[in-house]
């Protein structure tokens, strides 16, 4: 049975569910990044995905294009995943940033959470993923109200 379409908590699902998001994926590794392109492209194929190796691509990007959300590795060349996170907040406050590294140590989380990033494991997993874009979705949701 369909959902109300006067409702209006239903038409903010469905509005934010079907918004075209931009997602800046930052990581060294090739391999990772696509990694998280395929699994993004079958959560949310209308996305646009945006990459970057690393933190000045990445910033470059984030200068000339509006990001919603960022995947970013916490370990690469030059700055750390943690610098870099905070100079995109910055730029956009209050954007999902998700940190992701095999390194669970309790500062390097602790360190994610104190500027407004998740954490997320490596191996990243399929599950892992799609409940931070969940969250993230939600949460542009409610800014954009």
């Amino acid at each position: 049975m369909a959902g109300n379409p006067n409702d209006p908590r239903e038409t903010e699902c469905r509005c934010a569910k079907s918004m075209v998001r931009k997602v800046l994926i930052v990581d060294d590794s090739k391999l990772a990044r696509m990694a998280i392109v395929k699994v993004l492209g079958s959560l949310y194929p209308e996305w646009t995905r945006l990459e970057a190796a690393e933190a000045e691509a990445a910033l470059e990007i984030a200068g000339q294009t509006a990001i919603d959300i960022t995947l970013l590795d916490f370990n690469m060349p030059g700055r750390d995943g943690l610098s870099l996170a905070s100079d995109l907040l910055k730029l956009y406050p209050g954007m999902p940033v998700a940190v992701i590294s095999a390194n669970h140590q309790d500062e390097v989380v602790r360190r994610a959470g104190s500027i407004g990033a998740a954490f997320l494991s490596k191996p990243l997993t399929e599950k892992a993923l799609a409940a931070f874009l969940a969250e993230a979705v939600q949460q542009l949701g409610r800014d954009a109200r």
